[in-house]
């Protein structure tokens, strides 16, 4: 009998070990890194507010707080049909998908954090790694963002557009 059988060989362990350690990366690179699947998305870095969409200017209440109401972000006026605004320092993005209706998501992207940079052509655009959301519902149009936008709730008063 031979004195190897029930011996491992260091090039079976060693193979075993590249293998186990491969593994163990692929599966860690298809996670998002720092976030666990629950976990809210992070804030951008302090001064990263985006410009507002292309189009359009700041409204002079941004981000005022108006009685019984939230921050007010702006007139219907100021989010042009079938468009949108973002709002950077309330972290919302405003969208008119059809005349009159107004909805209201995050402006973070659900892939890595960035904030979106603008909407145009009937997408919010997150311009970091390219994702895309529809203007009606938030939803993923295109990228890698695994989640639609989470939607804020808003209110119309007059022409203003309020949070709530």
């Amino acid at each position: 009998m031979s004195k190897d059988i029930g011996r491992t060989s260091r090039r079976t362990v060693m193979m075993g070990t590249v293998g186990a350690v491969g593994a163990g990366a692929l599966v860690a690179g298809c996670t998002t890194y720092g976030r666990t699947p629950d976990a809210p998305a992070p804030a951008p870095a302090e001064g990263t507010a985006p410009a507002p969409a292309e189009g359009t200017t700041p409204a002079a209440g941004d981000g005022a707080t108006e009685p019984g109401g939230g921050a007010a972000l702006g007139s219907v006026s100021d989010v042009p049909v079938g468009g949108g605004r973002v709002f950077g320092e309330e972290q919302v993005v405003v969208t008119q998908p059809s005349a009159g209706t107004i909805r209201a998501f995050s402006s973070i992207c659900t892939h890595q954090g960035c904030t979106v940079a603008n909407v145009s052509g009937g997408t919010i655009n997150c311009t970091c790694h390219g994702s895309k959301f529809r203007v009606a519902d938030g939803t993923v149009a295109g990228g890698p963002a695994p989640e639609p936008l989470p939607e804020h709730d808003v209110v119309v008063d007059g022409d203003q557009i309020r949070l709530r």
